[in-house]
C-alpha cells in the first residue's frame, strides 16, 4: 500500500485488491532475488470513518480472496505466506488482524497448507499473555517468530514483562527450528544490544555465532 496515505498493508482492505495482487507481485521479485522464502502479508488497517465491527465481515471475505490468491501465487515459488497480528491497544489501534486467535482461524477458513502464522510475541503478549499455552496451542501453524520485550520493546534482556531464557527453553522444547526474528528497537547501539544473544549462546555451551565449543 501506501504509507504515506496512511496504509499498512492491503490483503483485507475492501476494494484493493488489484493493488494489493502488484504489491505481492512485486513483493514475491525481491524475495526470490534475496532468496526469502517467506512474505509477510500485511492485512492492512479498517479504513478511517469507518467502524470495525461494520466492516469486519467484508474485510474478512477481503482477506480470504486476497490469502488464496497469495497461495496460489506462492505455491509456484515454494514460498510461504505469513500472517502476523499486530496489537491494537498500543501499536496500532486500526489494524485488522490483532490476535493469533483470528489469525488462526482466518488461515483454517484459507485451508491452504503453504500460508502460516507469524507470531511476534510482542503483540501476543499485549492482546492475551499466556504466551506458554499460546505457543503449544498455535505451533504447529507457526511459520516465525518475532520477540522484543514487553512494554518497551527493547531487547529481550531490558527489563520487562517476559522471561527469554525461559521462552528459548519452551520454543526449543517445541520443536520449533526456525529463525527467531529480533523485532525489536535498541536502547542504544546494535551490537551492544545484541549482548543478551552472546550471553544466551554462552549460557548454553555455545561460541559466538552458535557453533559448539565441542564441535570446535
Amino acid at each position: 500500500g501506501d504509507p504515506e496515505a496512511g496504509e499498512l498493508g492491503l490483503a483485507a482492505v475492501p476494494g484493493r485488491q488489484a493493488a494489493f495482487r502488484q504489491g505481492l507481485e512485486a513483493a514475491v521479485r525481491y524475495a526470490r532475488a534475496v532468496g526469502c522464502p517467506r512474505i509477510h502479508v500485511m492485512a492492512g488497517r479498517v479504513p478511517l470513518g469507518t467502524d470495525r465491527a461494520a466492516v469486519a465481515g467484508e474485510m474478512e471475505t477481503t482477506f480470504i480472496e486476497n490469502l488464496r490468491y497469495t497461495a496460489d501465487l506462492l505455491s509456484q515459488e515454494d514460498m510461504i505466506g505469513l500472517l502476523e497480528p499486530i496489537n491494537n491497544r498500543i501499536t496500532d489501534p486500526r489494524y485488522y488482524l490483532n490476535t493469533p486467535h483470528q489469525a488462526a482461524a482466518i488461515l483454517e477458513k484459507v485451508g491452504r497448507p503453504n500460508l502460516k502464522l507469524q507470531l511476534d510475541l510482542f503483540h501476543c503478549q499485549i492482546m492475551d499473555g499466556n504466551l506458554s499455552r499460546n505457543l503449544e496451542t498455535y505451533f504447529p501453524l507457526i511459520g516465525h517468530i518475532q520477540i522484543a520485550q514487553v512494554p518497551g520493546r527493547h531487547e529481550p534482556d531490558s527489563p520487562g514483562e517476559l522471561n527469554f531464557p525461559y521462552i528459548f527453553e519452551l520454543l526449543e522444547s517445541l520443536g520449533y527450528t526456525g529463525y527467531v526474528g529480533c523485532e525489536y528497537a535498541p536502547k542504544g547501539d546494535t551490537l551492544e544490544g545484541l549482548g543478551w544473544l552472546r550471553s544466551y549462546w554462552e549460557s548454553r555451551g555455545l561460541q559466538h555465532g552458535g557453533i559448539s565449543k565441542a564441535a570446535k
